[in-house]
């Protein structure tokens, strides 16, 4: 008893001092560490281990299909063999172009296996917008879904000779799972030909088409797996005020740090069956869900997008216990017409971000079903949550407090100087989880970053305060950028895209307020000459559907016949977007 109560202490001694004086420690989880220190070992062990101790335990559930651990770990091995022999090397970024579905899991660790580097990247990317996350990456090889190899394929062949892909691997939703099933696990019966469809092998200028089944018939034994806590690990794109998106750096070590932290957060187990319906590839589904839950060995009941009723259905059926969404999810399934008919019992745990929870929402929650809804922040560049209120002390419309290993702090943007409690300033951020830098942008790197007391911030852009007890509110944003749905919208990506319509003079895109979304994307556009009369709102609004991601592209276009400058001819953005919020009035706020 005597050693066991020495070790305590001493252990205690060794977390860092800035992790003991926080005022939101009051509210701590109880037996949770302020500080923790992860496995000093590479993403792909927590896969190996999860198998090596639950082989037979289910690891994914898509629809009636089940993965074990065992089958999720052979899958992946067999598919790294693969990306070697075609020429995958340590440090190789590959692209994974995927919605929700068993092959992304597998794909993700087969790149981590083979030593190479995921970047992962939104599937409703058009080819203009995934040219870039190509070149950029530096990628030769990728993996995607066949309804978005046509898509991809023609976006590497638009570029240079030499800059493409050199190897795609195309997977079918039916080489795991039997789209024409029926019965309550069964998709929506508008989803059948999209998830069913025998779509043709596209052709990739000087390169090669792989279907998955052949990939994972490769016999040879993967390479050996030397990649470590200090490796390059995941390429995530985010965009900025700048326009074309920059890869964020992650090394194996910040990721594992929020996966084990996440994990011991929400109280990780191999009993947890979590809903992954918040998209994968996204920073908050890569970690808090798809690595959390391997690392603890939990069960993933995977969805491909989201669909009300099949929600129900399968947290009903599967008993979820553990379901990450955002806050319109949660709106839409209480408001189905069948709600009643499904069994929420089985959850012990609800949490979200990217936008805020209302209240009323939340209240009928914790009413109806004893459910305290855990709202949190983070950044594609903090590897998820960097934020989260403590399960047992909620708040409700808070971003939460510095999450494990984290400290936190509110500066005066122009002075840098930190502000008092109360104060309204941007929010800084210090961790493991912080990100290594901006792929290939030093300078980028260089301006994101802040030294105080001796340790590098992040500067996140968001303007927030803290409150008597610690919790950080979110009360503006110092960045230029729309929150439709949880998705941040740049708008100087989507003015980029838009200008290479051949009608458009100039474009100016701004928030404007959506009762369900929260935000949406307006465009006030000035025509050229030769197109006044000739091109409608409606004709640019269909164009960038076609263009560029769906959460990205304009829903209300205006025509104007200049925009506001100021002297030296910069665009007053800020003079449109004022005017707009002035004219939506009081509801907005």
């Amino acid at each position: 008893m005597f050693q066991f109560a020495l070790f305590v202490k001493s252990s205690n001694l060794l977390q860092p001092s800035s992790m003991s004086i926080g005022r939101h420690h009051a509210f701590w989880p109880r037996l949770l560490p302020h500080a923790i220190t992860p496995p000093a070992t590479s993403l792909w062990h927590n896969l190996a281990v999860s198998a090596l101790r639950y082989p037979e335990h289910p690891a994914l559930v898509f629809f009636d299909a089940v993965l074990t651990y065992a089958q999720l770990l052979a899958q992946a091995e067999v598919l790294a063999t693969r990306l070697h022999a075609l020429g995958v090397q340590k440090g190789d970024r590959v692209l994974l172009l995927m919605q929700n579905c068993p092959q992304l899991v597998v794909a993700h660790f087969a790149v981590l296996r083979a030593n190479a580097v995921v970047v992962p990247v939104n599937p409703m990317n058009k080819r203009e917008e995934l040219k870039h996350y190509i070149s950029d990456a530096g990628a030769k090889v990728a993996l995607t879904t066949a309804d978005l190899a046509a898509e991809l394929a023609a976006a590497s062949n638009l570029l240079a000779t030499g800059e493409g892909l050199r190897q795609l691997i195309v997977t079918r939703f039916a080489d795991v799972f039997d789209p024409a099933q029926t019965g309550p696990l069964a998709p929506p019966g508008h989803w059948h030909d999209w998830l069913g469809a025998a779509h043709a092998l596209p052709t990739l200028s000087g390169g090669e088409v792989h279907t998955w089944r052949s990939a994972l018939a490769t016999p040879a034994a993967p390479p050996q797996h030397t990649a470590g806590p200090a490796d390059l690990a995941l390429l995530p794109y985010t965009s900025g005020t700048t326009g074309l998106p920059k890869g964020c750096m992650h090394a194996h070590a910040s990721i594992m740090h929020n996966a084990v932290a996440a994990s011991l957060w929400v109280g990780g187990t191999t009993s947890n069956v979590s809903l992954a319906v918040v998209p994968m590839f996204h920073i908050t589904g890569m970690v808090s869900l798809l690595h959390c839950n391997i690392y603890s060995a939990s069960t993933l009941v995977i969805m491909p997008r989201w669909d009300r009723d099949l929600a129900g259905r399968l947290i009903s059926h599967w008993r979820v216990t553990h379901w990450t969404n955002i806050p319109t999810m949660v709106i839409d399934l209480l408001a189905s017409a069948h709600f009643a008919d499904y069994n929420l019992s089985s959850l012990r745990y609800i949490s979200g971000g990217g936008a805020a929870m209302p209240q009323a929402v939340a209240q009928r929650l914790w009413t109806q079903y004893g459910l305290r809804y855990v709202e949190g922040y983070g950044l594609t560049e903090t590897a998820g949550p960097s934020h989260s209120n403590p399960p047992e002390h909620t708040k409700q419309q808070c971003l939460g407090v510095p999450f494990v290993s984290t400290d936190s702090r509110v500066i005066d943007p122009d002075t840098l100087q930190e502000l008092p409690q109360g104060e309204a300033g941007e929010i800084i951020t210090h961790g493991p989880e912080v990100f290594q830098g901006y792929w290939k942008q030093p300078e980028a790197t260089a301006a994101a970053f802040i030294e105080i007391d001796g340790k590098l911030f992040f500067r996140t852009g968001d303007l927030g305060r803290i409150d008597e007890d610690g919790y950080f509110f979110m009360t503006d944003r110092l960045k230029r950028m729309i929150n439709a749905s949880g998705f941040k919208v740049w708008p100087a990506e989507v003015e980029a895209l838009m200008y290479q319509h051949p009608a458009i003079a100039e474009a100016c895109v701004i928030a404007t307020h959506d009762a369900y979304r929260g935000e949406s994307v307006k465009a006030v556009v000035v025509l050229r000459e030769t197109a006044v009369g000739s091109v409608s709102e409606a004709d640019i609004v269909a164009w960038c559907r076609e263009h560029m991601a769906v959460y990205k592209a304009p829903r209300v276009v205006q025509f104007a016949s200049s925009l506001p400058k100021s002297g030296s001819g910069k665009l007053m953005w800020r003079t449109l977007q004022e005017a707009e919020l002035k004219q939506m009035g009081p509801a907005s706020g």
